[in-house]
């Protein structure tokens, strides 16, 4: 029996187990980094232990260091969440070692489970289907070629600690192999510490379905049914459902019935999820996650279940509360995790400057974990979204009793938060619960590759026609509506949004009216009041929209409207030269903050359009960073294992002679 619990991860997580930690009358630590110091997690703790270090290699990877925080605050069990060391066995395997209760499976089974290489041969030797592949020792190129051949292409490569989408590459010709191979190993071994990879056949048009499995000590394993998380981007899910639109009982079963038989094999005792590609009716073994999944809150809200607080009564030595036949699936669910990035993906930093979340929503579960809107997440207004950790900021989930309900509770829930200071894929992610193949459950792993840039567009287009409701907001916003003095005469404005210069005539006519006009068109009529929650109630035209926006700095915006985001400049006094056209075109800067990885250009070199130039790493992944259009480097201004920031330049680029471009293919 354990009465302590160190819980050795951060943020939402860390909060969520708190919450049932807490119910069932156990203390809990919370262990924090340099960063996280002011978090929330650690304010909730019943105590908290400095790890010290701001990046994930200096904090919460350090096993010493947690074990030391254990013995610090006389915690006598740990909780590793996910990701960091949640599925390291020798981390299991410290920790028992010092006495401690460990909250999840034994060591041996996170060490046969926790490779893809070796998880793969245990699932085939029981019957367990998967598909063609190689996980030798011998990692030589020229054997993943000559692999690769007998698989026959397209083949993905993947590591074999992987996980979270990283170390993960399409290949679809041999021409593309080695840089595959050679960029896969590079972001395994920076994620895993361990650089070795595997090849299997690649289905191009599958679904992800994955299986929650819970297991004992006393030899009782079931599974708690399938999620759906077929919507994914660098291939990790960004959407999660249950039930599976696929699946129907009889598959549900087959499905279940191998992923229990996989635990089983392993000797596995608590949570874990065993992941399927699902080709049709026919299914294949990905990988078993020997953890709490990020998606778990929908099978928390399709049971009525709390699966942390069934981790900790299987740690505690209890049976399982339920038998198979126990379990009962009511409604659907669905999950959206809130990300700090923007439409391309792309990780960002920054500080959030506001915060609200939708009205009569849930956090991390509850007595009737069915029904309504979940919001599981560790924001707060001041909030700093550093590069040293995941994107995620949060996760949102609706229940409902039918899939078409949930997602429209969903979509509400999104276009009611209220987050504001960084770029989220909070609209991306309301634009893809609406789009009509998501909304017919067609949505397969392809689904953003295919839609991505209609969505894109989508998302610009609803900017462009909010735009009105949303720039008056930098006319009285920063200096406020305090003037109730009239100007007879007008005066330029001048904003920009996406790059896009909008010019305005305005006639102030008093406390927070104006008139605004475009050329020749008739003059709007615009009011703005200030509300105490700190939106705006904005009045255009006789039409009333409720606003909320923050100023960036003096001249820079970020505003949402009627659920839309818009980032805004006020350029009314910059020069006429700056535009997309100028000078300061002819660079490649750096989109977020990161790490140098590689610089694949020289000076003096031509470039083509797509041609990658330089490889960034940030919040655990490589992006590569490409040309816009034909050009020759110039000047190279960053090396290998730099630290950059957002704006920076990374190179200086000059244009082509015009010759050189007729040559350009």
């Amino acid at each position: 029996m354990f009465k302590r619990l160190l819980i050795a991860n951060r943020g939402e997580i860390a909060r969520r187990i708190i919450h049932s930690t807490r119910a069932l009358g156990l203390e809990t630590v919370a262990v924090y980094s340099e960063p996280d110091a002011q978090a929330l997690h650690v304010r909730e703790a019943d105590q908290a232990f400095a790890l010290g270090g701001a990046s994930s290699a200096d904090s919460y990877l350090r096993v010493e260091r947690l074990l030391e925080a254990a013995r610090a605050t006389g915690a006598d069990a740990v909780h590793p969440g996910y990701g960091f060391l949640s599925e390291n066995a020798d981390f299991a395997q410290a920790v028992l070692d010092a006495g401690l209760h460990w909250i999840g499976p034994p060591p041996d089974a996170i060490r046969a489970l926790g490779s893809k290489a070796g998880a793969k041969a245990l699932a085939q030797a029981h019957g367990v289907p998967c598909l063609p592949g190689y996980a030798g020792e011998d990692q030589a190129p020229g054997r993943f070629a000559a692999e690769a051949e007998r698989i026959g292409y397209p083949v993905m490569v993947k590591a074999v600690a992987g996980g979270g989408g990283r170390g993960m590459r399409l290949v679809q010709a041999p021409a593309q192999l080695a840089v595959a191979l050679a960029s896969a190993h590079s972001e395994a071994l920076a994620g895993f510490g361990d650089g070795r990879l595997l090849l299997e056949r690649a289905l191009l048009r599958p679904r992800h379905v994955e299986v929650q499995v819970f297991a004992d000590r006393h030899g009782r394993t079931v599974h708690l049914g399938e999620r759906d998380c077929s919507v994914q981007r660098r291939h990790q899910k960004i959407i999660e459902e249950a039930p599976s639109p696929a699946v129907d009982p009889a598959l549900r079963q087959r499905m279940g019935d191998c992923a229990v038989t996989l635990a089983r094999a392993a000797g596995y005792v608590g949570a874990g999820t065993v992941e399927f590609l699902l080709d049709g009716s026919d299914f294949y073994l990905m990988e078993m996650n020997t953890r709490l999944q990020v998606e778990h809150p929908v099978t928390e809200a399709l049971t009525g279940l709390d699966l942390v607080e069934w981790q900790l009564r299987v740690a505690r030595g209890e049976p399982l509360p339920l038998r198979q036949e126990q379990i009962r699936f009511e409604g659907h669910a669905i999950e959206v995790r809130l990300c700090a990035e923007d439409e391309h993906f792309r990780p960002h930093t920054g500080r959030v400057l506001a915060f609200a979340e939708p009205p009569e929503v849930t956090h991390f579960g509850h007595d009737d974990a069915r029904g309504g809107l979940r919001f599981d997440h560790a924001l707060d207004i001041g909030s700093e979204v550093s590069p040293h950790y995941d994107a995620m900021l949060g996760k949102l989930i609706a229940h409902a009793p039918t899939r078409d309900q949930a997602i429209e509770r969903l979509r509400q829930g999104l276009a009611n938060t209220v987050l504001l200071g960084l770029p989220s894929n909070r609209a991306f992610l309301a634009a893809c619960l609406d789009h009509p193949v998501f909304r017919a459950g067609q949505a397969l792993i392809p689904f953003l590759t295919e839609h991505g840039d209609a969505l894109r567009a989508q998302l610009s287009a609803q900017e462009t026609g909010h735009l009105d409701g949303a720039w008056p907001l930098l006319l009285w916003g920063r200096q406020g509506l305090h003037s109730p003095l009239a100007c007879a005469l007008e005066r330029p404005f001048r904003v920009r949004h996406r790059e896009r210069l909008h010019d305005w005539q305005v006639r102030e006519t008093g406390a927070g009216q104006a008139q605004a006009r475009q050329g020749e068109a008739a003059p709007l009529q615009i009011g703005l009041q200030s509300h105490p929650d700190g939106a705006w109630q904005l009045c255009l035209q006789g039409r009333h929209l409720r606003v909320q926006g923050v100023a960036l700095d003096a001249r820079h915006w970020h505003v949402q409207v009627a659920g839309t985001d818009l980032w805004l400049d006020d350029a009314s006094f910059e020069p006429p030269a700056r535009g997309p056209g100028s000078a300061q075109a002819m660079a490649l800067r750096a989109p977020f903050n990161g790490r140098v990885i590689r610089v694949l250009a020289e000076p003096g070199q031509a470039v083509a359009a797509g041609d990658a130039l330089v490889v960034i790493e940030s919040m655990k992944l490589e992006h590569s960073l490409a040309a816009a259009g034909p050009a020759r480097v110039a000047e190279l201004l960053v090396n290998p294992g730099q630290q950059v920031g957002p704006g920076q330049y990374l190179l200086r680029l000059e244009a082509l002679p015009p010759q050189a471009q007729e040559a350009q293919p």
